[in-house]
């Protein structure tokens, strides 16, 4: 008796000792799930019941320095399809969405999908960007029922197409969101695309929609202000053959800001804000419309380069400013006849007569004294062959030296090469932007960083040309356009013109008859005064054009172009000062 007495006991201390521990565990694990992973927790429970959407901001515009948009945002309005939490469609939400198809017959979403949208209680989009029209009729016919929501949402949107692609950039659609893809969209995508607000959404264990409040507002991005002039943009797109390829530029003389910026082949932007099936991405990328030719495609500059020639050889004493040459067409170096454009000769001429006629002698008889390095430190001077430090990545170009020849092509320098050299061909490759820095430094003395943000500093720095130097080649930019290759720039009333032309060969002239592509490049560079307006400096490069003719006449159209608008702003400043 006493035995089983001891052993029930026993039975009952074994009992009551496991379960002590096991509530001691529980306990334990209570207070672990209490103490350690409340938050953890937490967050999964409100994830069952809490949705967090992102609001998404409005696109900084990008403006004109008047005032006017070049890349904006416009309203979007699309038609959602709001679930109910049932298991299916009912019969008179399929009725519901048959008489929308008679206004939209191609909705975006598929029968699967709006079923799931139904069992869920989710909001989809059913049609996007719907034109006023249809907007007023859907509003009119749905606008009692609750499954049917019409909400205004933005895109980005360019006015102008193609105006100006390459500075502006366009826009591409990434996993986080549309984002800046090139040109000032990419380089100020932190300020222009703004911070995104949050709502947090209640639903039920149905998944249906309980309520909703704003947790972080969102704020739009910041505008941005650049140099371009909307109406001397769109004299210039519309004076640049749309079959060509080249640019045009024009540029403040005094502080760098461009006031036009055209690179052909250029892009609409807004076709990227849709998709592009494989047909069109491929046009486009034979096109080759992504290069921005102003600040990445390298050029020889041809005869503009004989300034930079014409500065070394007179600040070196190899040649004088009172110097006669006497062009017989052609002259002998070495074992070898260089030829002058003009075959039969000029005769006498000064400096500034060889330059204004583009002589190649003149030159040809520098190249026999000159050291290469040293038309390589002058062009250095003039901003050749470096970046121009602008908020775009641009090309150095190349300015070729012994070094570089010997490093690169494992061979000596040879005078053939000075003398195409002294004349910008050779290895010579400059960008557009350097000889429009360069070509307004002969006008203000400095070397100017080309701007594009009106907010952006003025940086410059000094030629380093002495001042009777600089002199020489005004007057000798003014003979070309008064007595020389440029006189189709003469005798505009109110202005005054220098300007410097160039035929850049790109091929062996012999090559000529075998296409266009074999053609040379046409340069012309000027820098111009209107009145009482500020000095600028344009450049107009039309590739394979043969010669310089059609540069010239599309620089004079503008000229013109540019009076009358300028003359028109001035009499509306008068009227309104009244």
């Amino acid at each position: 008796m006493i035995a089983q007495e001891q052993s029930f006991i026993r039975k009952i201390f074994i009992l009551a000792t496991t379960v002590c521990i096991v509530c001691i565990l529980i306990v334990i694990r209570l207070g672990y799930l209490q103490i350690n992973l409340t938050q953890n927790l937490l967050k999964k429970s409100q994830h069952n019941f809490l949705r967090y959407e992102k609001v998404n901001p409005l696109r900084g515009n990008i403006i004109d320095y008047t005032g006017k948009l070049l890349a904006t945002n416009r309203p979007v309005i699309n038609v959602y399809w709001k679930g109910n939490g049932n298991k299916k469609l009912s019969e008179e939400q399929k009725k519901l969405l048959a008489h929308l198809k008679t206004f939209i017959p191609e909705l975006c979403v598929t029968q699967e999908t709006l079923e799931q949208a139904e069992r869920k209680a989710q909001k989809i989009v059913i049609a996007q960007d719907l034109p006023f029209d249809l907007l007023s009729k859907i509003s009119e016919q749905f606008s009692a029922d609750c499954s049917i929501i019409i909400e205004t949402d933005f895109a980005r949107f360019y006015p102008y197409n193609t105006m100006a692609s390459h500075i502006l950039g366009y826009l591409g659609n990434l996993d986080t969101g549309w984002a800046g893809k090139m040109g000032l969209e990419k380089l100020y995508e932190s300020s222009l695309k703004g911070k995104h607000g949050i709502n947090q959404k209640i639903l039920n264990s149905f998944g249906k929609h309980l309520s909703e409040k704003q947790i972080e507002q969102s704020l739009a991005g910041q505008d941005l202000t650049i140099t371009l002039d909307l109406s001397l943009q769109k004299l210039a797109e519309m004076l640049f053959p749309a079959e060509k390829k080249g640019i045009f530029l024009l540029m403040d003389s005094r502080n760098g800001n461009l006031r036009v910026a055209v690179s052909r082949p250029n892009f609409d932007p807004n076709r990227f804000l849709e998709k592009l099936n494989q047909a069109d991405w491929q046009v486009l990328k034979d096109n080759k419309p992504f290069l921005n030719r102003i600040y990445n495609a390298c050029y020889p500059p041809g005869s503009i380069f004989k300034l930079v020639t014409l500065s070394a050889a007179l600040e070196t004493d190899i040649i004088q400013a009172d110097k006669i040459i006497n062009c017989k067409g052609s002259t002998k170096v070495g074992q070898r006849k260089f030829h002058c454009h003009r075959k039969t000769g000029h005769g006498p001429l000064s400096i500034t007569e060889s330059v204004a006629k583009s002589c190649n002698i003149l030159f040809y008889r520098i190249a026999r004294d000159i050291d290469v390095d040293t038309l390589a430190n002058y062009a250095g001077r003039f901003g050749l062959g470096k970046n121009t430090n602008s908020v775009f990545n641009d090309n150095p170009g190349l300015i070729p030296t012994k070094a570089w020849k010997l490093k690169t092509k494992g061979e000596r320098w040879w005078l053939g090469e000075t003398l195409a050299t002294c004349i910008g061909q050779s290895f010579l490759l400059v960008t557009p932007i350097q000889i429009a820095r360069m070509i307004a430094s002969i006008d203000t003395g400095y070397l100017v960083t080309p701007r594009i943000l009106e907010e952006s500093t003025v940086h410059y720095e000094p030629l380093n040309i002495a001042h009777s130097t600089r002199l020489f080649l005004q007057d000798t930019m003014k003979e070309v356009v008064n007595e020389g290759t440029a006189r189709i720039l003469a005798n505009l009333k109110g202005f005054e013109v220098f300007a410097k032309t160039s035929t850049a060969q790109t091929s062996d002239l012999e090559k000529r008859d075998m296409g266009e592509q074999y053609l040379e490049h046409g340069w012309v560079a000027v820098n111009f005064k209107y009145k009482n307006e500020p000095t600028m400096t344009m450049v107009v490069l039309v590739e394979n054009a043969g010669s310089a003719a059609l540069s010239l006449m599309i620089a004079r159209a503008f000229l013109k172009g540019y009076r009358d608008l300028t003359n028109l702003r001035t009499e509306r400043q008068k009227k309104a000062s009244v």
